[in-house]
């Protein structure tokens, strides 16, 4: 007869501790009704976390050990103050809801906002931009995000539904923090919609992919990155650049 043997490693136990802790982790913040984003953000941070402490008992992390994480974190891997502000919530909602325990008072941090403003396009950049932007389903992306100030999600999970023309608003549904919201509909735009309408024909979403679907946020990014460049604007700017311009 033959007899498998199975030996359970220090790592191994580690895994499945770490396993256990990311499962409970994330049932409580889908229980909280984190947006799927906000989660997927977390628990990102959570597993960079959880190696870092890897030979601690994971509960049992002093002040120290934090503040050197943060430390590193800010120092070695350069991440910015929105990032460090996710760093700092995930570890503060692991000890108050997964762990059960006080919020180490290491992350009793306020971090000071970075004071430079935000890069933005003059609406001549825009009108270059969209000049060279030939193709209708390109054009109507990048004039939805500028004439809304819409988010790279919002434009992707906006539906045919959403779009309201008698009453010329749209309806951006779980926004930021899960809240819907309106914006105004232009006259130009629902035009624009309606050409796009008739030649694309979206079946749910109203940017949707070749094959249906969502269109992808890395394509949204492409198409932006390509106008960019044949604009021959040599400012930096990205699709959430295009977003802060519509009300510069």
């Amino acid at each position: 007869m033959l007899y498998l043997v199975v030996y359970i490693t220090k790592d191994m136990i580690l895994y499945m501790k770490k396993q256990k802790i990311i499962e409970k982790f994330n049932k409580q913040i889908s229980i909280e009704n984190y947006s799927d984003q906000t989660i997927k953000n977390y628990l990102s941070v959570l597993k960079l976390f959880l190696e870092w402490v890897e030979n601690s008992k994971l509960e049992k992390v002093d002040e120290n050990e934090i503040q050197d994480y943060l430390y590193y974190c800010k120092t070695e891997k350069k991440y910015s103050y929105s990032t460090m502000k996710q760093v700092i919530a995930t570890i503060s909602f692991l000890y108050k809801k997964v762990f059960l325990k006080p919020i180490p008072k290491a992350l009793d941090i306020k971090l000071r906002k970075p004071t430079h403003l935000p890069s933005v396009l003059s609406s001549k950049d825009i009108s270059k931009i969209l000049e060279v932007t030939n193709n209708l389903k390109h054009k109507t992306i990048l004039i939805l995000i500028y004439s809304g100030g819409l988010r790279l999600g919002e434009l992707i999970n906006l539906k045919i539904g959403d779009i309201d023309s008698e009453a010329m608003k749209i309806h951006i549904r779980e926004a930021k923090g899960k809240k819907d919201r309106y914006i105004m509909l232009s006259e130009n735009v629902l035009t624009l919609l309606r050409e796009y309408y008739k030649i694309y024909k979206p079946k749910n979403f109203i940017i949707e992919g070749q094959d249906g679907g969502k269109y992808s946020p890395q394509s949204v990014q492409s198409v932006f990155k390509k106008s960019l460049q044949k604009s021959g604007i040599k400012k930096k700017a990205t699709v959430h650049t295009l977003r802060h311009s519509f009300a510069a």
